[in-house]
């Protein structure tokens, strides 16, 4: 597939560019954040792969202008910026993974052929329905009879993924690994604290409850 890389540092770029293409990835490679808003901006590629401390215009800007340019392409942030803040920061900036550096090669493939396997936006209904609550995926905007439900960007994602799941479990590793991109068990309160949030915006006021706990396994969301 055709991998789109931001990445200044040479060594790491012939680096990265090595494995790639040794596993049959065709990979275009640019320095700095205007140059990768340009090529990705055409859509032809099946995953981004993006450093954060870049010239010209830092990674998270590129992204987030990409996003807004409704470029839905999965991207990978692969950055020495590591702490809890940065990674909630590119996540929420619209990445759909995270990976520090130093990293493994073998860690890097796996992500990046999880990514690509994703269904593209286009291929999936832009307008999710479970009772009355809409989510439409390409406004991002979310709406419950009729009114408009303000969300912040990760509780967005998250009531997208569990709609994507109506009238199934959604378990706690589940929503870990599809809206947090964490592989591992933080041991934070991080799931509950949205979900908290995000029931009180779609169903207080209304008549029917659409979130639902399942006790000791996860979520579920339906329209009962």
């Amino acid at each position: 597939m055709k991998i789109l890389l931001l990445e200044d540092d040479q060594a790491t770029r012939s680096h990265l560019e090595q494995v790639l293409r040794t596993t049959g990835h065709v990979v275009d490679s640019c320095t700095n954040g205007r140059d990768a808003i340009f090529l990705a901006s055409g859509g032809e590629y099946a995953v981004l792969i993006l450093d954060r401390m870049v010239p010209q215009l830092e990674g998270l800007a590129v992204l987030k202008a990409l996003r807004a340019a409704g470029v839905t392409t999965p991207t990978l942030f692969l950055t020495a910026m590591n702490g809890v803040e940065d990674r909630v920061e590119g996540l929420e900036a619209g990445a759909d993974d995270y990976l520090a550096k130093p990293f493994a090669a073998s860690e890097l493939l796996a992500r990046v052929n999880a990514l690509a396997r994703r269904p593209p936006v286009a291929e999936t209904a832009a307008l999710l329905q479970v009772g009355d609550l809409v989510v439409d995926r390409i406004r991002r905007t979310a709406t419950r009879g009729g009114e408009r439900i303000d969300l912040q960007a990760q509780e967005l994602k998250l009531l997208e993924y569990m709609m994507l799941h109506a009238g199934e479990l959604v378990t706690r590793s589940m929503l870990l690994e599809n809206v947090w991109s964490f592989h591992f068990d933080p041991k934070t309160n991080v799931i509950e604290s949205h979900m908290s949030r995000l029931r009180a915006k779609v169903d207080r006021g209304f008549g029917i409850e659409l979130i639902r706990t399942v006790r000791g396994s996860g979520y579920r969301i339906d329209a009962g």
